[in-house]
């Protein structure tokens, strides 16, 4: 690559979280029986007319808002003609040459820095319906057929396979803060094409480029960039030229292979759809949108990196899903103080998302509460458990939902603070072990993480680790 230089844009496709499709009162569920979510004007039936679903449209408008787009007052759907096998009207509704929302960017970290990527536009349109073929037979399931859809349309500015990932998952993750898409991958509620050329390093023009289409999960994005990326220069180096084409990838073979030659916007002989009026949208919706925005993922990381102390890589855990930030924002408010933010962050990466991912366990189905967590933290630094102590008792909890103040009280966990009391018992420890002490002090230093630890299994992990330290060193010495 030192050589070459990769150009990528991305045409990401969010299916937006409507009850009904985007021109028919048809239900979007997922899940149900083949071509049972259908009617007249999916079918494409003589007469039968498009109305369109406004609740798609204020999806779209937060997402293009969220994003900083200029939103047209006004805007039109277009037909889009080619053959669709499971798309029964011989054509697709969608926006053209004057969509919803045109500019804007999506915000993330690459390499720790905030980053962005812009975008040419965002615009409204139907989906088609799927196909599956089987042998010399292929099947036609309509429930997809209509659902509505906002395409996110990337300029050519994305430069590694990396960038893209990282943007994919930056744009699910807005979609989920914003509440219009889940944005699940694996039932297509979010497909990739990628359209991807390689060029001279340094030179501006760009170079003929590949689309490969609809890739369902953010490694495939990734992996599928890079082939087609080595696939060029390859192609490049041994005296051929690239074919703009589109090419189907398939995540079994890590392998991409030629679909068709890649059509141009002519080839799909838009016109404005005369079935539909233009969308008008007024500034006062512009404006009651912006105001209903919640905190945004990239806002959100900031403020804990900026704010908290955090870094990049527990911002980035954090904010990954709307449910868990709020978790987390719950627990600092409980504990008072933004001084306890990191041991906060570390508790619920360590154990509670490792928990929650053992038991096949949602958040919200968790008996242990951002109360509980920020209570359990205190004890820690207040000095009334130690932190082995702490793990026991957050089991506890987890199971149970019971406070952890009264678990510590009914187990009479309570750290001992007594110096005391501590100076007793590790001097028993070191008279026990004279061999493992003489050692100590005859240099072998790193012997006092054992000592440490047969006091600590001596007072079953309740001795504050601190003054056991200090009282070790004191005898030892």
């Amino acid at each position: 690559m030192s050589a070459w230089e990769a150009v990528i844009g991305l045409e990401v496709h969010v299916q937006l979280s409507t009850a009904s499709k985007a021109f028919s009162s048809s239900s979007t569920a997922f899940g149900a029986e083949p071509n049972q979510h259908t009617d007249p004007t999916v079918l494409g039936q003589p007469g039968a007319l498009p109305v369109f679903n406004r609740a798609a449209l204020a999806a779209a408008l937060r997402l293009g808002v969220a994003a900083g787009c200029r939103i047209r007052d006004r805007s039109k759907f277009a037909r889009k003609h080619y053959f669709y096998p499971d798309l029964p009207k011989g054509y697709q509704i969608s926006q053209h040459e004057e969509p919803l929302c045109e500019g804007g960017a999506i915000e993330f970290y690459l390499d720790d820095r905030p980053h962005q990527v812009a975008l040419t536009r965002i615009h409204l349109e139907e989906d088609a319906g799927k196909s599956m073929h089987h042998g010399a037979h292929s099947l036609v399931d309509l429930n997809r057929a209509g659902i509505p859809l906002c395409e996110v349309v990337s300029e050519p500015v994305l430069r590694s396979a990396e960038e893209a990932g990282e943007y994919m998952r930056a744009l699910q993750k807005l979609v989920r803060y914003l509440g219009i898409s889940d944005g699940d991958m694996e039932k297509g509620q979010l497909r990739c094409d990628a359209n991807v050329s390689i060029r001279p390093r340094g030179e501006g023009t760009l170079g003929t480029r590949t689309e490969l289409k609809n890739i369902n999960s953010f490694r495939f994005v990734q992996r599928a960039i890079e082939h087609e990326i080595a696939r060029q220069i390859r192609l490049v180096e041994g005296g051929g030229s690239v074919t703009q084409e589109t090419r189907l990838w398939d995540p079994d073979a890590s392998t991409s292979r030629p679909m068709r030659s890649k059509e141009e916007a002519e080839d799909y002989r838009y016109f404005t759809d005369p079935d539909l009026p233009e969308l008008s949208v007024s500034e006062a919706e512009i404006e009651a949108v912006r105001a209903s925005l919640p905190e945004l993922p990239m806002a959100r990381s900031q403020r804990y990196v900026d704010s908290l102390g955090l870094s990049v890589e527990d911002a980035r855990v954090l904010t990954a899903e709307p449910d868990l930030s709020d978790f987390f924002d719950a627990c600092v408010t409980a504990y008072g103080d933004s001084a306890g933010a990191r041991a906060i962050a570390n508790w619920i990466q360590s154990e509670l998302l490792r928990e929650l991912n053992r038991d096949s366990r949602a958040l919200s189905e968790c008996a242990m509460t951002p109360a509980h967590l920020a209570s359990l933290v205190k004890l820690i630094d207040d000095g009334t458990i130690s932190g082995k102590i702490a793990k026991q008792v957050f089991a506890d909890v987890y199971r149970s939902g019971t406070a952890p103040e009264v678990i510590v009280e009914r187990e009479g966990l309570t750290q001992i603070s007594d110096s005391g009391a501590i100076e007793a018992i590790a001097r028993t420890v070191v008279e026990d072990n004279p061999e493992q002490a003489a050692a100590y002090r005859g240099g072998k230093t790193k012997l006092m993480g054992f000592f440490v630890g047969q006091v600590m299994k001596a007072t079953k992990g309740q001795a504050n680790p601190k003054l056991v330290n200090q009282v070790l060193a004191q005898l030892l010495s």
